[in-house]
């Protein structure tokens, strides 16, 4: 684990941390996972081979989903499963973001607003497209929240790829031209009358929380003057380069599925006191190094660390669990395109290992036979 620096921060500086900020359970169970991803406490397993003798072990990773050691492998078996439900269409890549002031509000309320942030960016999506204005069909649609920014503050939205082909309600397969379908302002508008309107109903219902710098919004005064203020700013969602569907759209939002909001490569450095790590600056487009108090290095990373049990990674149009098979079968008979075959799927850890890296586990590193055999797994007691 010596090259996994946001172990190192989190050994480092974590106990002041939690000293001083009382961190929530799932906070807790994120950095006990980072802290002691590969290190042995999780359990291992022993491997000898049966020519030689020689032994090595293998230290369990956490699996942890705000662990940046842990999603290679994750990362790879969801794009092999996703290629599976591309389309030979283009393919758009759409980042909704919400006015900054929302974002103490929807802090404090992760549990409520972030399904609700998912929910309104695909309805605005749906419903732009089924007009037949635009497209006049179902796309399909894929949605992952993001909830920071690159020197790790808070600053949620969510990117979507979604297709530039749907079924229309006769169960039609209609494709958009090159460009973007639907017009970026007509869809901030749809997007900020939707989200809005949701958002007036939990208001109105109770059901927000308002504590610290935002108390003042329980008055319903104030949170009238807050609401008609966010009414009159432009909510202008950003479409960023297309693609095609049977090139790289599915790797190309693989950078963006199990991403975490810092990983190792950006750390440059864990000192006595602090933690330094690249930034892009997007007004000059270079990158530049931030450098920031060890416990607040550590807060900061933890404000991403989501709500346990809320699926970042969500899908809709003609992508909805319950009909994507039905869908993606009848697309492809339309379209006289095959969908691509998962590769992954049933693999082994070691056939994965072999397959996506090249290392075959089986191999000897001491005499270079094919008799390395696992003999022992060791787990962790459970209390």
């Amino acid at each position: 684990m010596a090259d996994y620096k946001i172990q190192l921060a989190f050994r480092r500086f974590y106990p002041d941390y939690s000293a001083r900020f009382n961190p929530s359970p799932v906070k807790i169970k994120a950095a006990f996972s980072i802290m002691n991803c590969k290190s042995g406490s999780l359990g291992y397993s022993k491997s000898v081979c049966q020519d030689c003798g020689y032994s090595e072990i293998h230290n369990n990773s956490c699996r942890n989903r705000s662990c940046p050691c842990c999603q290679g492998f994750l990362k790879e078996l969801w794009i092999d499963q996703r290629k599976a439900e591309v389309i030979d269409a283009p393919y758009f890549h759409v980042v909704v973001t919400l006015p900054s002031e929302l974002n103490p509000i929807l802090y404090q309320n992760q549990e409520l607003l972030y399904p609700l942030l998912h929910k309104c960016v695909s309805r605005s999506l749906l419903e732009l497209s089924s007009n037949r204005k635009y497209l006049g069909a179902v796309p399909g649609i894929i949605q992952v929240l993001h909830t920071w920014g690159q020197e790790l503050n808070f600053h949620p939205h969510i990117h979507c790829i979604v297709s530039g082909a749907g079924l229309s309600p006769d169960r039609q397969l209609v494709r958009c031209g090159k460009h973007f379908f639907l017009p970026v302002r007509v869809l901030g508008k749809k997007f900020r009358g939707i989200f809005l309107s949701s958002f007036q109903k939990l208001f109105a219902a109770g059901r927000l929380s308002f504590s610290g710098d935002i108390l003042h919004l329980r008055n319903s005064y104030d949170w009238n003057t807050f609401r008609d203020s966010l009414c009159k700013k432009d909510w202008l969602p950003f479409v960023k380069e297309t693609f095609n569907g049977f090139g790289n759209a599915i790797d190309y939002l693989g950078r963006y599925t199990h991403r975490i909001a810092i990983s190792n490569s950006r750390i440059l450095s864990v000192s006595d006191s602090s933690v330094s790590f690249s930034a892009k600056d997007y007004r000059s487009g270079n990158l530049k190094t931030v450098s920031l108090d060890g416990p607040e290095f550590i807060r900061r990373f933890l404000l991403h660390v989501l709500p346990s049990g809320f699926q970042k990674i969500r899908y809709y149009g003609f992508l909805n669990n319950r009909f994507k098979k039905q869908n993606l079968l009848l697309i492809s008979r339309l379209s006289g395109k095959q969908l691509f075959q998962p590769k992954l799927t049933g693999l082994k850890t070691d056939q994965l290992l072999l397959v996506l890296l090249g290392k075959d586990v089986h191999v000897c590193p001491c005499c270079g036979c094919n008799h390395l055999q696992t003999v022992q797994r060791i787990f962790p007691l459970r209390n």
